[in-house]
């Protein structure tokens, strides 16, 4: 499909080679003129788009209904009408972890809706009390010394009301009684605490211990804190993966024939598998922040489950069903080695979660 005007000439403009047609049989550059007019932008990203949708369509629909198909067409050498792996991989975990910014979700105005009623209620209810006692008052039936307790009271509850909103609002203490965090005011009293404990658990909990008093001493509360954390979480996470890759791969090559399967193979497994993955992933929150727009109805909540379930079954066996069709072993062989697998790269991603979350809090800043 042409991009533009072709040129009359027929030298290649990016390396001088003769163009017989449209595209230069040296470099595969399109022989247009190099200045086109401005709607050329609008159809050129149209008929690109056009022509990689085709081709990514076509890839993600098996990758996502046909387990292994793709990584065995792939590694058998049918490759111009899918989209590269690691061009795959990377746009998927671009999406993936964009997206999510940019999705609607209903939970929040509904929890904040919620909130404010409840403190209106509270200041209509407060309201009331103060017109009755003033007509105790003006009957005779309340004392002048009567009704300033009793004021005094409203005002304690209506103070009390207020604090314990902002308190749901923006949950801006560690500790309500005391405001201290992990048994502590500050990092002094910490070490006082736990240091002549001497355990391997104070050498490993006071780094954090530190970075929260830290980010206490910047007038951060829990929230806030929260809200950096899960930020710094999702923008380290693509990175985990993305370094965890090899190690998925490694324990593949391990596990099968040196000789009849090369490490680049296991490669394209990998990156395939992790496609899926965080395509499932991107679902999972799609489906939820559209889910938290509709008022939970009977059916709506029980579809929702059935969804959750259906996609987390199929997390589970789309595994071991692209092991058996890639790597054509007996289905015994395939279930135990898919089994022994599937056990160690899930500890090896727990481990590495739980090195990211520990990474992620103290990089939080």
């Amino acid at each position: 499909m042409s991009h533009g005007k072709i040129r009359e000439e027929k030298n290649c403009l990016n390396c001088g080679h003769l163009v017989e047609e449209n595209f230069c049989p040296h470099c595969g550059q399109e022989n247009t003129e190099p200045r086109q007019p401005f709607h050329y932008l609008f159809t050129h990203f149209i008929e690109d788009f056009t022509h990689y949708d085709g081709q990514f369509w076509k890839t993600l629909k098996y990758l996502m209904i046909r387990p292994g198909q793709l990584t065995k067409e792939y590694i058998a050498g049918k490759r111009q009408i899918y989209v590269a792996p690691v061009k795959l991989y990377i746009f998927i975990s671009f999406i993936t972890f964009l997206l999510p910014a940019f999705l609607p979700s209903g939970e929040n105005h509904k929890e904040k809706e919620r909130k404010v009623t409840t403190v209106e209620q509270k200041q209509i209810e407060q309201k009331k009390t103060k017109e009755a006692l003033e007509k105790l008052k003006q009957n005779g039936l309340l004392s002048d010394e009567n009704t300033k307790k009793a004021q005094q009271i409203i005002d304690k509850q209506a103070a009390d009301s207020v604090q314990i909103n902002e308190d749901d609002l923006f949950d801006s203490t560690f500790d309500k009684e005391n405001n201290k965090v992990l048994g502590a005011s500050n990092l002094k009293e910490y070490d006082s605490l736990h240091k002549s404990n001497g355990s391997t658990l104070y050498a490993i909990s006071r780094p954090f211990a530190k970075k929260t008093f830290e980010l206490k001493e910047e007038g951060l509360n829990k929230e806030e804190i929260k809200e950096r954390f899960v930020e710094t979480f999702i923008h380290t996470l693509p990175k985990a993966l993305f370094v965890y890759l090899p190690i998925f791969a490694f324990f593949l090559w391990i596990f099968h024939n040196k000789k009849k399967w090369w490490y680049f193979d296991h490669g394209i497994f990998t990156l395939h598998y992790f496609s899926f993955l965080l395509l499932c992933i991107l679902i999972f929150m799609v489906k939820d922040s559209l889910i938290s727009l509709i008022p939970q109805y009977g059916i709506i909540s029980l579809l929702n489950t059935l969804a959750s379930v259906f996609l987390f079954f199929y997390l589970c066996i789309y595994f071991f069903i692209a092991h058996h069709k890639v790597y054509e072993t007996k289905k015994r062989i395939s279930i135990l080695k898919g089994i022994l697998l599937f056990i160690i790269n899930s500890f090896g991603l727990f481990i590495m979660l739980l090195v990211l979350v520990s990474i992620s809090f103290l990089m939080i800043h």
